[in-house]
């Protein structure tokens, strides 16, 4: 553990102690250096102090950076599909099937172990579970997520997703004939208390917007549409799209028993944009409908 100090200036005075380490200490981001006020790590003139204790002229302000915690995550050598990648990000087009990180059933064959492989550093806000991680897909979802190598980067990220400022588009293929062009479902979405491992559309749930484009109708049997995530919950577009009678075809938790077999939903994620995070230009990226999403798209227009 490193132990660092600073003298307050006389033009620091009246700025909050977490905010001036914050603008003095470049290499650590807000997040992290939250747990040292949460570990008692900052002292000023001897003492320990809150976030939001207001320096004074001549403070004599010291702190302590614990060591990084080691990962517990086993590097991997799988294949994935990189979209982009620079210094501070990834971006990956995930395969369907994937889990996104480790969990009860999949500890060594996750995006997360091959990121470790492939990088030597990812960020560690959402802890050893889930390193680099800004936000997920479900195992069987295909598509874009972007990974963040340092803390920095994935505070700024978290920021836009917070702000809605990362557009995320979905393609799906649903049952039913959706009659409009155009929808937006706004229904709170949580865990199901009935069954814990599934989400639904509850009272007591998150507030969760889906916005929604019909692409194409099928034969009036189905429809080929596209999501627009405003929020990011749970298996959002799948309790969404259940819950106004249109589910997905191929979804195994929320989808109808006699379906198509597709190994899991039609569900790709297809485009993403965001700002850089250090970068602080605009980028997007889309990545094409996976080749067994083409072939019951195909099936779907010929067999029907």
């Amino acid at each position: 553990m490193s132990e660092l100090s600073y003298v307050v200036e006389t033009s620091d005075q009246g700025i909050r102690v977490d905010k001036l380490l914050v603008n003095i200490t470049e290499d650590y981001s807000r997040s992290q250096i939250k747990t040292w006020f949460d570990k008692h790590l900052v002292l000023v003139n001897g003492k320990a102090v809150k976030q939001n204790y207001k320096c004074q002229a001549e403070d004599y302000i010291q702190w302590q950076v614990p060591e990084a915690e080691p990962l517990d995550v086993v590097a991997k050598n799988i294949p994935i599909n990189i979209v982009y990648e620079d210094e501070d990000i990834l971006v990956i087009n995930k395969e369907s099937g994937m889990v996104v990180h480790p969990a009860a059933g999949h500890q060594e064959d996750t995006l997360v172990n091959a990121l470790l492989y492939h990088c030597d550093d990812l960020s560690g806000i959402n802890g050893v579970k889930r390193p680099g991680i800004v936000h997920r897909i479900d195992k069987d979802t295909s598509g874009l997520l972007v990974v963040a190598k340092h803390d920095i980067a994935h505070e700024r990220l978290a920021e836009q997703l917070k702000e809605k400022k990362i557009k995320r588009e979905y393609k799906a293929i649903v049952h039913g004939d959706i009659p409009h062009e155009y929808g937006s479902i706004d229904a709170p979405v949580g865990r199901s208390e009935k069954i814990r491992q599934l989400m639904t559309v509850t009272e007591k749930g998150k507030d969760a917007v889906t916005h929604f484009e019909v692409i194409e109708r099928l034969h009036g049997k189905f429809t080929f549409v596209k999501c627009m995530l405003e929020t990011g919950r749970t298996h959002q577009i799948r309790v969404h799209m259940k819950y106004i009678g249109y589910p997905l075809v191929g979804d195994p938790k929320y989808g109808q028993r006699k379906t198509i077999d597709v190994d899991g939903q039609a569900l790709h994620a297809y485009h993403l944009s965001f700002e850089h995070p250090v970068k602080k230009e605009q980028i997007e990226f889309e990545a094409p409908l996976p080749e067994k999403f083409e072939t019951v798209l195909e099936n779907i227009r010929k067999s029907y």
